[in-house]
């Protein structure tokens, strides 16, 4: 089904095959430039966009934003996005539906169209089923707009916070989430989904992060 419709869409000289060609040609740029690199590339595409917000749809903008969260990707949780899943951001950002089945990673796919929006300002909202995925997510996938340099915020019916990577040094009780992280990444290998990296903070200000993750009834 997958094959078919990668078939289908990059079959010709279409829009989508133009994007994806010049995504992957970056990607051996990309991966050749340091964090702090990284993260400054990610910078000046922030300022551009916020002196110019209509350049969100420029071919070479979108093409640098979505390799830019592939290689962030690729170093914090060690996963790199595929072609049908930038197809996947691609069509979200263009304001249309991308249907994806169980496991093909619709969370991954959106983190592309969640950074290459929310480097307007405006804020960009994740809509999640449930509390449980609205956490998971913030922090699963915060660690890549963590590392380009954007916010992450998450609304849950408690309470809300801020995805903070260095929180759980500050908590009373480091020593017994220590091991319980050391345990998800033998299991999960780079990742780090735990919650004890999400600081409390206001509602108002989760929603002033970048991108904040919340149930579909919290927002």
């Amino acid at each position: 089904m997958i094959k078919k419709l990668i078939e289908k869409l990059l079959g010709g000289k279409g829009e989508y095959r133009d994007f994806i060609t010049e995504i992957n040609r970056l990607e051996s740029e990309l991966e050749k430039l340091g964090e702090q690199e990284l993260k400054d590339k990610s910078n000046d595409l922030k300022k551009t966009v916020r002196e110019n917000e209509q350049k969100l749809n420029e071919f070479g903008l979108i093409c640098l934003a979505f390799g830019l969260v592939r290689e962030a990707a690729k170093r914090t949780l060690n996963q790199r996005h595929f072609d049908v899943q930038l197809i996947g951001g691609l069509v979200l950002h263009q304001g249309k539906i991308a249907e994806m089945m169980t496991g093909e990673g619709k969370t991954l796919a959106a983190t592309l169209p969640a950074y290459l929006n929310a480097l307007s300002g405006r804020g960009v909202h994740i809509i999640t089923v449930n509390d449980y995925l609205a956490r998971r997510d913030a922090v699963w996938m915060g660690q890549i707009y963590k590392a380009l340099g954007l916010s992450i915020g998450c609304l849950t019916h408690e309470a809300a916070f801020l995805y903070d990577s260095d929180y759980v040094s500050k908590n009373q009780e480091a020593p017994e989430i220590e091991n319980k992280l050391d345990k998800e990444r033998d299991a999960l290998g780079s990742f780090k989904i735990a919650q004890e990296f999400l600081r409390p903070i206001s509602r108002k200000e989760a929603y002033l992060a970048d991108i904040i993750y919340g149930a579909n009834h919290e927002f």
